[in-house]
């Protein structure tokens, strides 16, 4: 808070009063030295006399409400200038008291103030929260729309690529019979056919993967190779890194073999990972992706780059709902939200390491054998019903506080 008052003594009574119930008190003599402050130190509340030499407290709450806003301002005046105070109430003023004060009555309106301001902050955040849920849902219609759209081009694809193999093998078994035996450039013929099975087999492999990616199967824990498991990540975002110039490499223990756990799930964090490195890292960076035996039972997985790393005020929070660094339009924050929530459920940790211009390192560390935590038809509500828990408690931790019975907009003067 701020008290400005020309009166030395009891500027100094009041300071003392108000800094025993805990608050942090600048003072000032005058309008133009509050302003000086005000410059300086950031406050909630202002408490100004009306009647002061130099710049009066009208003026001065002109200047406060042009210049700070969301500052809340109480006049004290004098029993002939409740006009005056009226006046403050018309400039923005949030409440005036006549003097001589009572100290019960000034504290009552400071709570009232700063009940308001708390009000008008949990406002701001509920909006900011509908705000990006919106864009989520907005997000997840049109990811649901590209889902169907990807199942029907890999289900069209998959039918002439089955005629093309189909015709390939009728051609190769009439090449092999007796008569096609002396045919002028037969072995180029077979080396065609041989390329067109190669090329048929990798485009039936991507459209298998799109279909497994945008068909979400149930979640069930599956014998696991890990080892293939990356390397297929790794293949769904290589055109990706290529064309941003960034290589990404596997560093990949032979002896890790199989875990029993969910793939599907697995993949979709080694997706959202490996994506949000791509796009943290810069032209000709690298991408490393580990794989090796964790202390004890359990297998670790590593996603480092060579990216601009996370601020370290900021490498607590990127694992809460809605956070996130990116422009915006670029990410909705639940990324790394969702992400921990999986491994978490399939009983496993995630542990991030970051320094700016340096590049981060997530560490996943799993065990060797987990079924999923909820088995019942019960298990896909809950865990809903989990998340969104987790959603509202980040807000919740803004606007705890919020709720009080007293009206803030109830003003009148003494």
């Amino acid at each position: 808070m701020l008290l400005v008052e020309d009166e030395t003594y009891f500027r100094s009574t009041l300071k003392k009063r108000l800094e025993r119930r805990g608050i942090t008190l600048f003072e000032a003599a005058d309008g133009e030295a509050g302003l000086a402050v005000l410059a300086e130190h950031p406050v909630d509340i202002v408490i100004s006399d009306m009647k002061m030499p130099g710049m009066d407290g009208l003026t001065f709450l002109k200047h406060v409400k042009a210049d700070y806003p969301e500052i809340e301002v109480i006049l004290l005046t004098g029993h002939a200038s409740t006009a005056d105070g009226v006046s403050g109430i018309k400039t923005g003023a949030f409440d005036y008291l006549t003097k001589p004060v009572e100290f019960d009555h000034l504290m009552s309106k400071v709570g009232q103030a700063y009940d308001l301001i708390l009000r008008r902050e949990a406002q701001r955040n509920e909006a900011r929260l509908r705000k990006q849920i919106e864009k989520q849902m907005v997000l997840t219609e049109r990811l649901a729309a590209l889902g169907t759209l990807a199942t029907g081009v890999a289900h069209e694809i998959n039918n002439p690529l089955a005629i093309i193999r189909e015709s390939a093998g009728w051609m190769e078994t009439i090449l092999k019979k007796p008569e096609m035996a002396d045919m002028p450039r037969k072995t180029d013929f077979e080396k065609g056919l041989e390329k067109i099975e190669k090329a048929v087999e990798r485009a039936r492999r991507i459209t298998h993967q799109l279909l497994e990616f945008v068909q979400k199967p149930d979640k069930k824990a599956v014998e696991t190779d890990l080892k293939a498991l990356i390397e297929e990540s790794i293949q769904l975002v290589h055109r990706e890194a290529v064309n941003k110039g960034v290589d990404i490499i596997g560093e990949l223990d032979e002896n890790v073999g199989t875990i029993l756990s969910d793939a599907y799930q697995l993949r979709q964090v080694l997706l959202n990972l490996i994506t949000n490195a791509i796009h943290a890292t810069p032209k000709s960076g690298r991408i490393t992706l580990g794989l090796d035996n964790a202390p004890g039972k359990g297998v670790r997985i590593q996603v480092r780059d060579t990216g601009s790393g996370i601020a370290p005020e900021n490498i607590d929070k990127i694992f809460e709902p809605f956070f996130t660094t990116k422009s915006p339009g670029k990410g909705t924050g639940l990324g790394l939200f969702v992400a921990r929530g999986i491994v978490e459920q399939l009983g496993g940790a995630i542990e991030v390491e970051s320094a700016l211009n340096a590049g981060t390192t997530f560490t996943i560390t799993l065990p060797r054998s987990v079924m999923p935590r909820e088995t019942s038809a019960e298990a896909p509500r809950k865990q809903r019903l989990g998340m969104f828990q987790k959603i509202t408690q980040a807000l919740s931790k803004e606007t705890q506080h919020h709720d009080q019975d007293s009206d803030p907009h109830t003003r009148r003067g003494r």
